[in-house]
């Protein structure tokens, strides 16, 4: 099992870094770097999804702006609402 959680922590970092827009690269590295140590199994495989979602509807969501996919009130989805870039 620790194998396998290494290798999704692994596929979070490349798909979190390389999005394509340099905003969102820098935004979403900077929170997956801060809680992905902090995820459990479950909430791990949640980001992934999470981390499916375009750029805009993510920047979107992040900005309260109007988004076209449904967001779920689930952990992630609030960590990274909540979430403070510096």
């Amino acid at each position: 099992m620790t194998t396998d959680i290494e290798q999704i922590k692994k596929k979070i970092i490349y798909r979190s870094n390389y999005r394509g827009t340099k905003e969102m690269d820098k935004l979403l590295g900077a929170f997956t770097n801060k809680y992905l140590n902090q995820l459990n199994y479950e909430d791990l495989n949640e980001l992934i999804k999470f981390l499916e979602i375009d750029d805009n509807n993510l920047y979107n969501f992040y900005n309260g702006l109007n988004t076209s996919v449904k967001f779920e009130d689930n952990k992630i989805n609030n960590l990274f609402k909540n979430f403070e870039y510096e």
